[in-house]
């Protein structure tokens, strides 16, 4: 038996294996100190605290949108990374240019408003003369909103070959800017206002402070905070009723224009649960045209009396046939209920009614007495002053601001004290069942139910798919 020698292996001179090992090593050196940046750059964090929930409402619209907009499949990130070697050569063999931006024409300039910026002092930064401002201003009268100016604000010049003001350009708001343009005859004015995009709008909260705090951590507005105050302030008192824990889901619509939220509309459903139990309120417009809120089933939100003609104020003393007076120090029915507030803070008519008196009362001192048909009658106590409009003889609406939070007549601090009479009998404001408002009539049910159930079913499919998302 024969064994076949082995072949060896070829053999190179060692300053060939010598420069070989000289590479190889900087090469991994270089690939420690120096990662691809092109790798670098793929990396993205993912945020989970957007500014409002309404704004992120905005990204998923976008990111839908452009889905929507091409059938390509994503590339894989693997093939990113794999893509990054062969960009790291192109890099190497020829840097790109440095990107330069395109030049204003000579005869365009920009000035933003500045602090104690005027019209003329603006006018002065682009070239103009004092008299190009006033020929300005006395073009047209709607030409001075032009000196209406807010710190910010950007102005856009156009100057013609002579120096002289062709073109001025102005954006006063998301929606709406304005321009003056020369002619023979002097400056036209011309007001642009953009038609915005409407679509709606889900926010989820839970309240942990007060709801005003939570509302706006949740991404609400103020004015839809109280909004969603005024709709379920026939069920709920705010100013003792709310508990930590409590939950508010809202569908409200949303203006948009070129993909940024503008302003807002009406709430169109909400859902509030205090305390355990679950309120829910749909909005409905009649085949009249007239708006109002009901439940789910048909039922009115609106009642003949809202529970608190303070909004989040506190109680600070409640109904009470043996109270000791604060001030005359013996024991003395208190036949109302107390609210204190910060001077100054609105009060509301609870329903609407006659205003019996709007005057000073002893030690009521600036009070208001509403007489709500030929039941019930509600007074308004230590007021410091009247709203405009509001006197004896006249006719309040509910939620119409009839006056002000004050301490006026025997009052230890600025406070309101609201009395409610059933038949000419005191009765406990907080404790007193409200009558019901009519519920949607039979004849548009059918139209409801097909706009409210909907907005119900998008209402539980947002929450399921947020808390789904938060537990991931």
């Amino acid at each position: 038996m024969t064994t076949e020698p082995s072949k060896a292996p070829p053999l190179y001179p060692k300053t060939h294996l010598l420069a070989a090992s000289g590479i190889a090593a900087l090469l991994s050196l270089a690939l420690l100190v120096f990662p691809s940046s092109d790798v670098e750059a793929k990396k993205t964090t993912l945020s989970l605290e957007l500014e409002s929930p309404a704004e992120q409402l905005t990204q998923d619209q976008d990111a839908a949108d452009a889905v929507q907009a091409t059938n390509e499949p994503a590339a894989s990130p693997f093939a990113q990374i794999e893509d990054s070697a062969e960009d790291t050569k192109e890099t190497a063999q020829a840097a790109p240019a440095p990107l330069v931006e395109p030049k204003k024409a000579p005869n365009h300039k920009e000035v933003i408003v500045g602090k104690g910026d005027t019209l003329s002092t603006l006018f002065a930064k682009v070239g103009l003369p004092p008299a190009s401002v006033h020929e300005v201003l006395a073009s047209d009268k709607q030409a001075k909103q032009f000196s209406q100016l807010k710190h910010g604000q950007k102005l856009e010049f156009e100057l013609g070959p002579d120096g002289q003001l062709t073109n001025l350009h102005s954006k006063v708001s998301d929606l709406e800017s304005i321009t003056l343009t020369k002619n023979d005859k002097g400056y036209v004015f011309n007001r642009i206002t953009a038609k915005p995009t409407v679509r709606s709008a889900y926010v989820h909260g839970v309240i942990n402070s007060s709801l005003s705090q939570s509302a706006a951590r949740a991404g609400l507005s103020h004015s839809l905070t109280m909004d969603m105050a005024s709709v379920f302030g026939y069920d709920v008192d705010f100013a003792q009723d709310i508990r930590q824990g409590d939950e508010f889901d809202v569908i409200y619509e949303q203006k948009v224009v070129n993909g940024k939220a503008v302003g807002n509309g009406p709430i169109l459903s909400a859902r509030f649960t205090n305390r355990g139990k679950t309120y829910t309120a749909v909005r409905y417009t009649n085949k009249q045209g007239n708006s109002s809120y009901y439940t789910a089933d048909g039922n009115s939100m609106r009642k003949a009396f809202i529970r608190t003609p303070v909004d989040f104020a506190r109680i600070s003393s409640k109904f009470s046939m043996g109270r000791k007076h604060p001030i005359l120090n013996k024991i003395r029915a208190h036949k109302g209920v107390d609210y204190a507030a910060p001077r100054g803070t609105p009060i509301k008519a609870t329903g609407d009614g006659k205003v019996l008196l709007a005057g000073r009362r002893g030690g009521y001192g600036n009070t208001i007495i509403i007489q709500h048909g030929n039941t019930y009658r509600t007074l308004y106590g230590h007021m410091q002053g009247f709203a405009k409009g509001v006197q004896t003889g006249g006719n309040v609406k509910q939620g119409q601001v009839i006056g002000y939070i004050g301490t006026t007549g025997l009052s230890t601090g600025p406070h309101l004290h609201y009395e409610f009479q059933v038949n000419g009998v005191h009765v406990d404001p907080l404790g007193q069942k409200l009558p019901m408002a009519d519920p949607i009539a039979k004849t548009e049910r059918a139209r409801f139910l097909a706009q409210s159930q909907p907005l119900m079913a998008r209402m539980e499919q947002e929450k399921a798919t947020m808390l789904a998302s938060s537990k991931r």
